[in-house]
């Protein structure tokens, strides 16, 4: 029950921070209590920025408090600006001739600094009295990270108040509605396809402004799909071309004022099963050392892949046991992974599914099996220009993708002929000799089927690359 609470309270007060309404003013300045005058110049903070040793009649006490707010200044006929309003309270001392207020932005790096005079006449009058001094005219950006002291002038060694402050951002409903740096823009686009272009037209931006406007692909940020383009605020023309590569359904447009900190808007108009092209499925990339085949999207689709044997027959594709991976990361690995021309990666969304070959070019050593037939014996050869280890056995072809052991099973090298004695009582279409590769992880499974009714000095072979190489399928099933 009390995590509940929490929660409430926790939602009450983000609530809270994001509907407050900042205080406005129409003009910034300067004011202290106690009718000192006061006056500020601008200050470069850098004499001030050595220490002194505090005489010993000055109290450690001198800044009592220092307290933060944000402001809005708006003036007619110009955009509203934030500033900071920074109200100090020191007790007067005849060694103290004013105070030093500075900001400095830890996401831009640059500071401000104001340097705070009293009349000298007044304020010995007031010695040891609380005076109260306020300053608004520090300019600020949307969700600032600032870090503001206030020191003595002369400045005394530790004798000093510093605070962290952040801006309110464009959550903020008085910010977002009246902040130039809030008003995102509105975007439109045209489509180009044989340029490969794509003109971006912006609306519902401040005129004076200028506007950057990118390609984008969004994953958990939207990373660079090429250089941005800049709109000037002084031209009337508020359009501006792109070229694009690809149409991916991660291709985004992003705009944003150039302001630093500026809210960005972004429209995705490619997310649709439309832009599911054979592009996403490219990148695919083999490494011979490692035996590691890996695929990176070029987008953060939701794909289920794995491996499959390619078979000539009906250009369809059999899914190899234990290698389904889901796309959760930027890349899909497979290890150890045999090099033959009709291991394949399947590609499977809910709009479909893609076949990739990336060895069926013939770029990458291979292997075959032939079984030659003499007698009631079969032998079975393998040649490969590699090292390599394989199991042969007979099976019987029960359904389109699988083939159930006779319990005849042998292993043999490169180079190394097995011989299998085969009776007549296993004459059949659905017999056949398979051989895989055993001294890799993922191997497709070659069969020789239909040799032994009537086989005398007869010679098969398979391991042949596929006539296809890509394919686009209907659905996932894969047949014989």
């Amino acid at each position: 029950m009390i995590s509940s609470y929490v929660q409430i309270l926790l939602i009450i007060l983000f609530w809270n921070a994001d509907c407050q309404i900042i205080p406005r003013i129409e003009e910034c300045g300067l004011s202290c209590s106690q009718g000192i005058h006061c006056k500020s110049k601008p200050s470069g903070g850098i004499f001030n920025s050595f220490c002194h040793d505090a005489p010993a009649s000055l109290s450690s006490m001198v800044l009592k408090s220092m307290k933060i707010s944000t402001v809005m200044k708006c003036v007619q006929g110009s955009p509203c600006s934030l500033h900071l309003n920074i109200k100090g309270t020191l007790s007067l001392d005849e060694n103290v001739r004013g105070l030093e207020i500075c900001s400095f932005s830890l996401d831009t790096q640059q500071s401000q600094c104001i340097n705070v005079r009293f009349t000298r006449k007044k304020s010995k009058m007031l010695n040891g009295k609380k005076v109260q001094v306020q300053f608004n005219c520090i300019e600020v950006n949307v969700a600032q990270h600032i870090y503001v002291t206030m020191k003595t002038v002369p400045h005394y060694c530790e004798v000093k108040l510093s605070q962290q402050y952040y801006v309110e951002d464009c959550r903020n409903s008085d910010v977002g509605k009246y902040i130039p740096a809030c008003s995102a823009g509105k975007l439109a686009y045209n489509l180009d396809r044989a340029r490969k272009m794509v003109t971006v037209n912006v609306s519902n931006f401040p005129r004076d402004q200028d506007y950057y406007v990118r390609l984008c692909h969004k994953w958990f940020t939207c990373e660079d799909a090429g250089a941005f383009a800049v709109i000037k605020g002084k031209e009337s023309f508020k359009s501006v071309s792109l070229k694009y590569s690809q149409l991916l359904p991660c291709l985004c447009i992003e705009g944003w004022l150039a302001l630093p900190d500026a809210r960005r808007v972004q429209l995705c108009p490619f997310e649709n099963g439309k832009y599911y092209t054979q592009v996403l499925w490219d990148n695919i990339v083999y490494n011979p050392s490692t035996q590691t085949l890996a695929w990176e999207p070029a987008c953060p689709v939701p794909v289920m892949v794995n491996l499959c044997r390619f078979t000539k027959s009906n250009d369809h594709c059999e899914d190899i046991e234990k290698s389904f991976k889901n796309s959760s990361e930027k890349q899909v690995k497979y290890s150890r992974v045999d090099t033959h021309p009709r291991l394949c990666m399947k590609f499977t969304t809910k709009r479909g599914s893609w076949i990739k070959c990336p060895f069926a070019h013939g770029e990458f050593p291979a292997w075959k099996m032939r079984t030659a037939a003499a007698a009631e014996q079969i032998q079975v050869f393998f040649t490969s220009q590699t090292k390599a280890q394989f199991s042969v056995l007979v099976c019987n072809r029960t359904q389109m993708a699988s083939c159930e052991s006779l319990g005849m099973h042998h292993s043999v090298s490169v180079g190394d002929p097995v011989s299998i004695t085969m009776s007549q009582e296993m004459c059949g279409s659905t017999i056949c000799i398979q051989g895989w590769r055993t001294d890799v992880d993922y191997s497709v499974p070659l069969q020789i089927c239909d040799t032994f009714c009537g086989f005398h000095g007869q010679s098969y072979s398979d391991g042949n690359p596929p006539k296809a190489m890509t394919h686009r399928m209907k659905s996932v099933e894969s047949l014989h």
